[in-house]
């Protein structure tokens, strides 16, 4: 009797090309897309935070700043910083999906596939990136109600550096979710990071004046840097007096040095690529 001879199948493994990197970063992009799209409820969610700021804060305190805002709104003052918020809480959200893909077993299934895992990273990246400026955008279309002037170069101007913002938001959260393996852990750690991001960047007060140990952690905030050239396009396009505009406009410094914007702009766009580097560097040893 003779042995059954068992078939053998051939499996080929397509080679990589910087075309099947790119389909797989567009393919992750567009399953975050999907997955955001169909969940209108958490739009919402995202955007209370900055909300809150804007409308419940800014009005709340504006019978207490009159005197200190030389006539400008208080809720004038905040918008810069209430873009920056939305941006960042919502990327760093986005950022925590990658946790959890890790959790219910569907970043397995990524990593079987014949793609480098940088370009996992990338996608994951641009999804988080294009949801939070999408949120940002929710809250830009807001400033005619606070004061701001819907104002063509100011609109695309917000609109770039709130896409930058996204960016390197979520390149820095995922750099962290990369890190910690639980979504609960991942949780905690945004609590711990992202409020006094928040609270020391200046997005709801001017840097001016402010007490020396407060400053110097101002100064060492990322967040600051994103928040004072918003904050500068929006004022260069308002009818203040000088005065207002020094009190409420004051610019970073360093060691009396004033920081150009531009400066600032280039800071937050080195500090983005470096960490989606570093965060799909840290991928690919760790998965």
């Amino acid at each position: 009797m003779s042995a059954a001879v068992a078939d053998v199948v051939a499996i080929r493994v397509p080679d990589r090309t910087w075309r099947s990197e790119v389909r797989a970063a567009r393919t992750v992009w567009r399953r975050d897309m999907i997955r955001f799209l169909g969940n209108r409820g958490q739009t919402l969610t995202w955007l209370v935070q900055p909300l809150l700021f804007l409308f419940v804060l800014g009005a709340g305190l504006q019978s207490l700043s009159a005197g200190s805002t030389g006539g400008v709104d208080l809720q004038t003052v905040i918008f810069p910083g209430a873009i920056c918020v939305a941006v960042l809480f919502t990327a760093m959200t986005s950022a925590a999906s990658l946790v959890w893909d890790r959790e219910l077993g569907f970043l397995q299934e990524l990593l079987i596939a014949p793609v480098s895992r940088t370009s996992i990273i990338l996608g994951k990246c641009l999804g988080g990136a294009t949801i939070a400026a999408s949120q940002g955008v929710i809250v830009l279309a807001l400033a005619g109600l606070v004061g701001v002037p819907y104002d063509a170069g100011l609109l695309l101007g917000a609109l770039g550096l709130l896409v930058l913002v996204a960016f390197t938001v979520t390149a820095f959260g995922l750099l962290v979710a990369v890190t910690i393996k639980q979504a609960q852990t991942f949780t905690w750690v945004m609590q711990l990071v992202v409020f006094p991001t928040v609270f020391v960047s200046g997005a709801l007060f001017p840097v001016a004046g402010l007490p020396g140990w407060l400053e110097v952690l101002n100064r060492l905030n990322p967040l600051t840097y994103a928040v004072d050239p918003m904050r500068h396009l929006v004022f260069s396009h308002l009818d203040v007096s000088e005065a207002a505009r020094r009190t409420l406009d004051p610019g970073v410094t360093w060691f009396g040095w004033q920081v150009p914007p531009l400066l600032e702009v280039g800071m937050v766009l080195l500090l983005g690529l470096g960490m989606i580097r570093l965060a799909a560097w840290r991928f690919a040893r760790t998965g």
